[in-house]
């Protein structure tokens, strides 16, 4: 049995706030029925990317561990520098602990999910089993 990945879903404070930051990082457009408890990004090959609404959430506290990051996505850029900084234009942070800049950016959403940067190195089975970063190599 293979199992085919169809869906991410991030836990936030506010689906429609987070899903505008993702649709103007990745050019995925808003699904149909979002809403402000639910809200999503497809993409062309199916995946799709939801963000739903929690009482009471609370960001992740990367690199600490008093809220686990739970899951970090990993996004190839050409120009880690130039990426950086226009999602920084957009609402995201970045935190001051970077194990290897040179390699890949820890950046944190607006909602405080870590997800890292990187410049394509080559094919995945190269990078481990997470795309090269996460809690393999990374962080």
């Amino acid at each position: 049995m293979l199992m085919r990945l169809t869906a991410i879903t991030l836990d936030c404070a506010d689906p429609m706030a987070l899903a505008a930051f993702y649709r103007r990082a990745t050019g995925l457009p808003l699904a149909d029925r979002s809403d402000d408890e639910f809200a999503g990004l497809r993409g062309a090959d199916g995946l799709f990317l939801g963000f739903q609404r929690v009482d009471g959430y609370r960001p992740p506290s990367w690199p600490g561990q008093e809220v686990p990051q739970q899951l970090h996505l990993d996004f190839d850029v050409d120009d880690l520098d130039e990426a950086t900084a226009r999602l920084v234009e957009w609402g995201a942070t970045v935190p001051d602990v970077q194990p290897r800049p040179d390699l890949w950016r820890v950046v944190l959403d607006p909602a405080g999910h870590p997800f890292c940067l990187t410049i394509p190195r080559g094919p995945r089975e190269d990078q481990g089993l997470s795309g090269g970063s996460g809690q393999d190599d990374r962080n």
